[in-house]
């Protein structure tokens, strides 16, 4: 099976992911989908990789599904959709993701880039769900996390239009936390990776997972987790590490403990 994934590193903490399927600008297939899945597996598993980078080319992130493919299955063979199950494995990474975005990111790109915790665009990069001009409608979060990063309005024009938004736009909407030259969108992506693996792990990880439940529960009980996931951090290594190295006025040795 072809590889449609560049993987490098780590490298001070930070895995680089580039989608490699350059003849459909990274169009995503089973393939890519399975080969990212893998990777993101590999990744969780290594304790050197602390943070992950995904990323395109600088003509595309990702412009979409695969036409193709997509036309090839019936309605029993969207309901059996083998890419569920790794778009699923990429929601449940428990390490931080940056997605550096440049050119297109469409469809099931702009998906992906939205599964990022971190997204940061090329001033070229375009986001949208055009689904809406092929008869279809969004199926893997282009209407749930959409809704939830740029509010119903904007999510709506975009769905209901098929209409992109540019960087600026996304960076005002809050899809987007940062814009830079499109040369410079990967070494700012592994520049946020690498002060990110500095810090100490299980408190990145419980972090991530409290704001990403911000998403899902109501603030009475998005505090109470808050809350005890403080709590336990109370009983790490790590903490009396962190708290030594204030008072001490040095630079803290975290290890994940």
């Amino acid at each position: 099976m072809p590889n449609y994934l560049l993987v490098e590193g780590p490298e001070q903490g930070v895995q680089l992911l580039t989608l490699n399927r350059p003849e459909s600008l990274n169009a995503l297939n089973t393939e890519v989908l399975r080969n990212l899945s893998e990777a993101l597996d590999d990744a969780e598993a290594d304790p050197e990789v602390h943070a992950v980078v995904i990323t395109g080319s600088r003509k595309a992130f990702a412009a979409g599904a695969d036409i193709s493919e997509m036309a090839a299955r019936d309605l029993v063979g969207i309901l059996e959709d083998p890419r569920v199950v790794h778009w699923e494995r990429i929601a449940r990474f428990t390490k931080p993701i940056i997605a550096a975005v440049n050119g297109f990111a469409l469809g099931g790109g702009c998906e992906l880039a939205m599964h990022a915790d971190i997204l940061i665009a090329g001033e070229n990069a375009r986001f949208g769900q055009p689904e809406i001009n092929l008869g279809i409608m969004p199926g893997a979060g282009g209407t749930q996390r959409l809704a939830r990063k740029v509010g119903e309005s904007l999510a709506m024009h975009m769905a209901l239009t098929g209409e992109p938004i540019d960087a600026r736009r996304a960076l005002q909407a809050g899809l987007v936390s940062e814009i830079c030259q499109p040369e410079l969108t990967i070494e700012k992506a592994i520049q946020i990776g690498r002060t990110i693996a500095r810090k100490a792990p299980i408190a990145v990880r419980l972090t991530k997972e409290s704001v990403r439940k911000a998403n899902d529960m109501n603030l009475a009980e998005g505090l109470r987790f808050e809350r005890h996931a403080f709590t336990v951090l109370a009983g790490t290594a790590d903490r009396q590490e962190g708290l030594d190295a204030f008072r001490e006025k040095r630079r803290p040795h975290f290890k994940g403990q």
